[in-house]
């Protein structure tokens, strides 16, 4: 059957610097997670088929908002303030992370967390400590193994490898799957969007 992407009629609805702020909690949302440099913004308008949906920037730290984008009335996907960006002042990073962490605890209509991962430097401390956190709400979790085209095929798979089997000794209470992707040469986007689907129940 032919790949027919559903994301590419994604609006941006409104940002958030505070939970209060957000849409109403009904509904299905999916949000995007990831280190600073881990391609969050590319990713985000690789997979909705948009140039400028989600602002990329060369410097990291850009997204410093929760940032809502509409499927329809009662879909969406949001982009997290990235981690991990140690430039920041600390009183920014604590915003981020207090508005992230609300987020993460109280969004009920909250269906799932792609987390993003630069293929060359995945399972940081800062992503090991998220996917440990989720584990308390709990909240399945589908990693993008980033930037895949700066690796050779073999490599790139044999990373994505490393990664799942890692995932798997930790023995975590949730439902942890992995692929590779890249913006770039648009990799990975049909893999992706049929997890969107499954979660968002489109």
């Amino acid at each position: 059957m032919e790949f027919k992407n559903l994301y590419r009629t994604v609006k941006f609805l409104t940002s958030a610097a505070y939970l209060d702020q957000a849409p109403p909690d009904q509904g299905f949302e999916v949000a995007f997670v990831g280190r600073s440099n881990s391609g969050k913004s590319s990713a985000i308008n690789a997979i909705c088929e948009q140039k400028s949906l989600s602002r990329t920037s060369k410097t990291p730290g850009r997204t410093q908002l929760i940032n809502f984008f509409g499927l329809d009335s009662q879909r969406r996907l949001v982009d997290l303030p990235g981690y991990g960006y140690a430039a920041a002042s600390l009183a920014l990073q604590r915003r981020w992370q207090d508005s992230m962490t609300d987020y993460l605890t109280y969004r009920q209509c909250l269906q799932g967390l792609i987390l993003l991962m630069d293929i060359r430097h995945p399972l940081t401390d800062y992503d090991l400590n998220l996917i440990h956190w989720c584990t308390t709400r709990p909240i399945q979790i589908h990693i993008l193994l980033t930037k895949a085209d700066k690796l050779k095929k073999g490599p790139a798979l044999v990373q994505s490898k490393k990664v799942q089997q890692h995932l798997n000794q930790l023995s975590i209470p949730i439902a942890i799957t992995v692929q590779t992707f890249s913006a770039m040469k648009r990799y990975g986007i049909e893999s992706v969007c049929s997890v969107l689907d499954k979660w968002l129940q489109v």
